[in-house]
């Protein structure tokens, strides 16, 4: 063996300093958490996958159950005590669907923040910015705004996702620059943006996008109160099912034959057919006629296919991408990641951008459930579902966990509630209640998970 490795090391192995080997045995800091594998992906079979999935749980890492639990629990006590049992109707879950929109979507712009440790309280008002400045874009003539007006539907969409882009660079410089805490920005940034709505809105307190004349403004109005057709619906579904699971069974399928760690086959194959038959029963659901009078109303709203669109943006953005990776970086050890040559500082900076260009997207869903936007929108309130719908669906206040599904679920949840409670004809300061019982169980359960996971880390030391 004494002709190996002769060269300018005289037949020795490279010396290898300490630095250098703690440099090759360090980890990925910039890994995200969604890629970090658990012990159940690992298992060759479903049989495998379930036993060490139910072992995480018991450890007290639950995952999405405890709100998918709390989701079935309120649906169940609602259809039970609700008039006539209306609560599980087609046209009542539709109802749901709508209501629980701006819940949702909010819910997903708090999250880009949320992972980061961090919050923002301006959400509710940058929102109705949004709201305000497409519905006053799609207005046939002028009205305070005298040079802005007759724009086309989607360049006021457009316009508005900016105006609240920028909103939020405002806030992501503070924060970022002068290092200022984002719960002191954030909350002054809902002071003055309540002001400048209300300035905005001028004499007339609010503006309409209901006009029958105005195609710009139906729309607009059309988000919420349009349909598709029953076929274009299905069609929909079927394109959506192909891709989404199709572009599942690939990545699983390529991993498996490259010997890379997947999940089972046979976990694949569930995921897939729970996906298909909850897109059916959805779209079976929306296709049902749900009007009371002479004309029908059937298909599925485009709000639907609208915020699926954004719930799946951000988990794309999130788990599949570099800037994804450096967000769970960040907000699991900041410090660490700068190190690791993370831009801590322009991460944040676009995580307060996509933040309040998201929440504009739930001010324009907003104008379009009420037909317009007035200064009566309480955008306190909404911060504060959006921050409990997403704790509720699992994103931790702590930073560096959570997921876009999360809003989701958790925006369900509060939507749920909300439905519900007034169906059985109870004021607001219940479902203020409801809500803030189920936001303490979701911390409650957050953090004796934490706690749980610490101490088994410390046992296993």
């Amino acid at each position: 063996m004494a002709g190996v490795g002769s060269g300018s090391t005289g037949g020795k192995a490279p010396e290898v300093t300490p630095v250098a080997a703690e440099a090759e045995s360090a980890p990925d800091l910039t890994a995200a958490a969604v890629d970090v594998i658990p012990p159940e992906i690992a298992a060759q079979t479903l049989g495998g996958y379930l036993r060490a999935w139910f072992t995480r749980v018991r450890s007290g890492d639950a995952g999405v159950l405890p709100v998918v639990a709390a989701l079935l629990v309120v649906t169940i006590v609602f259809e039970i005590v609700t008039k006539e049992h209306v609560y599980l109707k087609p046209t009542n879950l539709v109802n749901l669907f709508d209501q629980s929109a701006v819940f949702v979507v909010l819910a997903v712009a708090e999250i880009f923040v949320l992972l980061l440790g961090e919050i923002d309280l301006s959400i509710g008002f940058v929102a109705a910015i949004g709201g305000i400045v497409t519905a006053e874009l799609v207005q046939p003539s002028p009205t305070q705004w005298d040079l802005l007006h007759n724009w086309p539907w989607w360049g006021a969409i457009i316009a508005a996702l900016l105006v609240c882009g920028g909103i939020g660079a405002i806030h992501g410089l503070f924060i970022t620059r002068l290092r200022l805490p984002s719960f002191v920005v954030t909350l002054a940034g809902q002071m003055f943006w309540f002001g400048a709505m209300i300035i905005l809105l001028g004499a007339a307190g609010g503006v309409s996008v209901t006009s029958p004349i105005a195609a710009d403004q139906r729309a607009i109005y059309g988000i919420v109160y349009s349909f598709l057709d029953v076929w274009l619906s299905w069609v929909g579904l079927f394109v959506i099912l192909v891709f989404l699971c199709g572009s599942m069974w690939l990545r699983d399928s390529s991993r498996r034959r490259r010997g890379l760690v997947a999940p089972p086959l046979g976990l694949t194959v569930a995921k897939i057919a729970f996906i298909a038959v909850v897109g059916v029963i959805v779209v079976a659901f929306c296709n049902v006629n749900r009007s009371n009078g002479t004309l029908p109303i059937i298909g599925v709203p485009w709000v639907l296919p609208l915020v699926l669109a954004v719930v799946g943006g951000a988990t794309m953005l999130l788990e599949r991408t570099q800037f994804g990776r450096h967000v769970y970086a960040v907000g699991g050890n900041p410090e660490a990641a700068r190190r690791a040559g993370v831009g801590v500082t322009a991460v944040r900076m676009w995580a307060f951008i996509l933040s309040a260009a998201i929440s504009g997207m739930a001010g324009i869903i907003y104008a379009s459930q009420l037909g317009g936007i007035t200064t009566n929108i309480n955008g306190g309130q909404y911060v504060l579902y959006a921050v409990a719908a997403a704790v509720i669906g699992g994103t931790s206040l702590m930073g560096g966990r959570g997921r876009a599904i999360h809003g989701l679920l958790g925006g369900l949840t509060i939507g749920a509630i909300y439905n519900g409670l007034f169906l059985l004809g109870l004021d607001v300061q219940y479902q203020y209640i409801a809500t803030a019982l189920v936001l303490l169980a979701a911390v409650t359960i957050d953090a004796l998970s934490r706690r749980s996971a610490t101490s088994g880390s410390v046992a296993r030391v």
